[in-house]
């Protein structure tokens, strides 16, 4: 293979991958569209190798993450379980409801998510942590580490069921479309169980490893991870990874909130455009 393409490659994934690893959202939906229109990969090749990144991207901001005491592993066991649960329901659904209903409604769902998290620029966090509460017994209340405090700071997990249930749809959408369903996690988790940001996106970075493995098992299987594409894509994605959890521990909660919001809104435009059948960078070439 080519040296140039392997360091483009790299570089690529290395961006996309900081990016995503720092918001809690999968690096694959930056990687797929750039691997295609600019690197004129075949699409399946590209998915593959997309795969492999998010696991990559998920296994190398575990450690930062988990040293960073931002990552509820309870939580994110059991909204796991929701999530799959819609995966597979999605793939049951695939062909039956029209793509382009499923684009529109997928960017409706971004651009609300996006003025929910801005509409509510302040983390709920010491709000609420103490008396009643009705997920008490299972353990996901916490506290992580906030360097502009100095001091930890309690959070509580509130109205589990409507998180669970976010969280099923998230998997479904995601599953249908075949993009990452972390960019619909971290919104459902900051404005349904009222996280602090940066543990949203920390959750959601453990949890998309596992679905993304599930993924990249069929994939491999049918021989469409190539490891020529795949293998600087993995590098680059570890290296990002590792960057942008350490630039999350380090940021303000509501810079990350902010750029959270834009790229929602940048990713909620694009689905628009696919709706109405206009690819953007193909336009542009």
């Amino acid at each position: 293979m080519n040296v140039w393409l392997a360091l483009w490659l790299f570089a690529i994934s290395l961006g996309a991958s900081a990016l995503g690893g720092m918001l809690g959202m999968a690096s694959g939906i930056f990687i797929v569209p750039i691997l295609t229109i600019g690197g004129h990969v075949d699409i399946r090749t590209a998915i593959g190798a997309s795969l492999v990144s998010v696991i990559a991207c998920s296994c190398g901001g575990a450690a930062p993450f988990l040293r960073g005491r931002l990552t509820n592993i309870r939580l994110a066991i059991m909204l796991e379980t929701a999530t799959s649960l819609g995966a597979l329901s999605g793939v049951l659904l695939i062909g039956i409801i029209p793509t382009r209903f499923l684009f529109i409604l997928f960017a409706v769902i971004l651009l609300l998510s996006a003025w929910q998290m801005m509409a509510n620029r302040h983390d709920p966090v010491s709000r609420n942590t103490e008396g009643n509460d009705r997920w008490a017994m299972l353990g996901l209340n916490s506290s992580y580490p906030d360097a502009k405090l100095g001091s930890d700071v309690p959070y509580r997990v509130q109205r589990l069921h409507l998180g669970m249930l976010l969280m099923y749809g998230a998997g479904l959408v995601s599953a249908i479309l075949g993009i990452g369903s972390g960019v619909l996690k971290v919104p459902a988790m900051d404005t349904a169980l009222r996280l602090p940001i940066k543990v949203s996106s920390a959750t959601s970075n453990f949890m998309i490893g596992v679905t993304g493995a599930v993924s990249a098992g069929a994939y491999f299987m049918r021989g469409e991870i190539v490891s020529a594409i795949a293998g600087p894509v993995v590098l680059g994605s570890v290296v990002g990874a590792v960057a942008g959890a350490r630039i999350l521990v380090r940021i303000p909660n509501e810079k990350v909130r902010v750029l959270f919001a834009v790229v929602l809104v940048g990713l909620g435009a694009q689905m628009l455009l696919r709706a109405l059948g206009i690819r953007l960078l193909e336009a542009v070439r």
